[in-house]
């Protein structure tokens, strides 16, 4: 929590429900962290360890497993909000990138999606939820949550939507109040805070029927059902999915049982699978769309886009020209890519040819 942008790169979240309670990072083998101002601060540190300290996003998530007997065992994703106007370093396309990395983790059938909008915004015009709706339009996956209810103007409230009256989804929605950034500030505990958010739900008149079905730690509970619910549902369409694969490496298997390594046509076959191969491998890997991606460096199509958006501007303000020298350069450039045709039409009607 914090000003302007501060999700810049995914926040991959494992919860584990155990004895004790402590945090690992996947970037810092075999460190523990037990002081959770510290996890705060890494995050930071990590964020900016790729993205500089200006602002800038990058798709390369940061893995971060908790383990404490006051969770669920539960899996979460915490990803940039939509942004419209670029600040700092960012570049003028910074609406799409973000978009972009949304779909990345949206669009999985195997997910849900929390799609999370303010209470004191018109949910009409929720990013969140318009992005749920195009990835999820049955809204099979989409659970809405409901965050700043306290800071609702005087005389107003959420009732209709968090009773599912307005834009309503499948499977609801759920009110929280997190700490503002005054609580965290002065170092408002998370027990303090949820004490505080009960208090809220119980004694506000809108609220006080649903509170039984509000806060955090009901959402917490409900996204360990629902995504145990949706994986028992999704299973037998990923069991038919794997059951294929095997089909298909169990075809290639067989065919290889007849191989014989001087066999010329056979030579050319596994050549050019490899060619295809490798051609598919290196798309992926420009589009950012393979099966495998690097966790500790930009690599691939996110580093030539990097490199593109914020390095290459610069070099081009740097070069120094002779505009004379320059034009003379396109003009035999011009001349010799035309050969011995025309190049180009010139004065009343008259034709030149490249010389």
């Amino acid at each position: 929590r914090g000003s302007g942008i501060v999700t810049r790169r995914p926040l991959v979240l494992q919860l584990v429900n155990a004895t004790t309670e402590y945090a690992e990072f996947l970037h810092c083998k075999g460190k523990k962290f037990t002081d959770f101002e510290e996890v705060r601060l890494e995050i930071e540190a990590e964020t900016d360890r790729v993205t500089g300290t200006n602002k800038g996003i990058s798709p390369v998530p940061i893995n971060l497993r908790v383990y404490s007997p006051h969770v669920l065992n539960l899996t979460l994703v915490d990803l940039p909000g939509m942004t419209k106007v670029p600040v700092g370093d960012q570049p003028p396309d910074i609406e799409f990138q973000i978009r972009d990395m949304l779909m990345q983790f949206v669009t999985k059938e195997n997910c849900l999606i929390l799609a999370v909008s303010p209470a004191n915004s018109d949910l009409a015009n929720s990013d969140a939820l318009k992005v749920a709706k195009e990835v999820d339009p049955q809204g099979q996956r989409t659970i809405g949550v409901i965050t700043k209810l306290d800071l609702m103007d005087e005389g107003t409230d959420a009732r209709d939507v968090l009773e599912n009256k307005l834009l309503p989804l499948r499977r609801g929605y759920i009110g929280v109040v997190n700490r503002s950034q005054k609580d965290i500030d002065g170092k408002k505990d998370i027990t303090a805070a949820l004490a505080a958010e009960r208090k809220f739900f119980l004694s506000h008149p809108s609220y006080r029927h649903l509170a039984d079905r509000m806060g955090t730690p009901y959402l917490q509970k409900v996204l360990n059902q629902q995504l145990t619910n949706h994986i028992r549902d999704t299973l037998p369409g990923l069991r038919n999915k794997l059951q294929s694969q095997l089909l298909s490496i169990e075809k290639e298997v067989e065919e290889y049982k007849n191989f014989r390594p001087d066999d010329p046509a056979r030579k050319t076959k596994a050549l050019l699978q490899m060619v295809q191969q490798f051609a598919v491998d290196f798309e992926k890997r420009i589009e950012g769309s393979g099966d495998q991606i690097d966790t500790y460096e930009l690599s691939g199509g996110a580093r030539i886009n990097r490199i593109f958006h914020e390095r290459f501007p610069f070099e081009l303000v740097k070069m120094e020209f002779d505009e004379k020298e320059l034009r003379r350069e396109i003009s035999y450039a011009i001349k010799n890519i035309h050969g011995i045709s025309s190049s180009s039409t010139r004065g009343c009607g008259r034709r030149w040819s490249a010389s």
